[in-house]
């Protein structure tokens, strides 16, 4: 009996991307306590999370442009998971604005009752961190005029927007690594620079998987598996980089300028 669902075949990916996000996480935990074998089980971890997340991708596009197994209501079915995907990812970074803000609100005694506490020379939002907002806006601006190009089916415009968009992304990553490099205080330098380092960090992990997807989506693009009806894996990762945007604002200004 024929139907519009796409029944999937057994996979081991989702064991493999199991094993491989505990084996990145015992990694950082390792690292942040000093252990000397830290850093490498750090970066095998992450390896195998993306090499298995590239293979399982890989898969997916394989069932949804050669195959044809995402018929439109299999494609609703994905678009409601990318959307309940983000609002998990939201509810992640409510709990650590949540974090940031019981402590920046009501600072305790022992903080000098002031955030940052005495002795920590907080950022200066308006070098890097302004910067770094204007390098995110336009790539979301850049990403949506390439979302149209592709619906418009004008392929070259949005192949360089898409590039374009890639490069300001590479280029957020960039700075942020170099904000960390040359910031005044640590991870270990109270609340406040464990509250501060988390949340920005995380935000940066995401612009990394937002620039994997855009990658991703570009390939396919150079390759033609996408036409201005048919790139919900586009969609999807234009949805994930505009929520990354949206954080990036709130966190800018409320983190930095706090």
């Amino acid at each position: 009996m024929r139907h519009p669902f796409h029944l999937v075949d057994p996979s081991p990916w989702p064991l493999g991307i199991s094993f491989s996000s505990f084996f990145m996480v015992s990694g950082a935990v390792f690292k942040f306590h000093g252990y000397i074998l830290g850093d490498f089980v750090l970066s095998i971890g992450f390896l195998l999370t993306l090499s298995t997340f590239l293979i399982w991708a890989r898969d997916v596009v394989r069932e949804g442009s050669f195959l044809g197994l995402h018929t439109s209501i299999v494609k609703n079915g994905i678009r409601m998971g990318v959307i309940l995907f983000i609002i998990s990812e939201l509810f992640l970074f409510i709990s650590f604005f949540w974090a940031f803000f019981h402590s920046s609100l009501s600072p305790s005694i022992e903080l000098g009752s002031v955030i940052p506490p005495y002795g920590i020379d907080k950022l200066n939002p308006n070098e890097i961190p302004l910067l770094n907002t204007l390098i995110l806006l336009s790539s979301g601006a850049t990403v949506t005029v390439c979302h149209h190009a592709i619906i418009s089916k004008n392929r070259n415009l949005g192949i360089l927007y898409l590039i374009i968009t890639i490069l300001l992304a590479s280029a957020f990553i960039a700075f942020q690594w170099l904000e960390y490099t040359f910031a005044p205080f640590t991870i270990a330098d109270s609340v406040y620079g464990s509250a501060f380092f988390l949340v920005t960090g995380f935000h940066g992990f995401h612009v990394l998987l937002g620039t994997i997807l855009l990658t991703i989506s570009y390939s396919r693009l150079l390759n033609y598996h996408y036409t201005s009806s048919h790139h919900l894996g586009l969609e999807a990762a234009i949805w994930y980089w505009h929520f990354v945007d949206i954080v990036w604002l709130f966190l800018y200004s409320t983190v930095y300028m706090v």
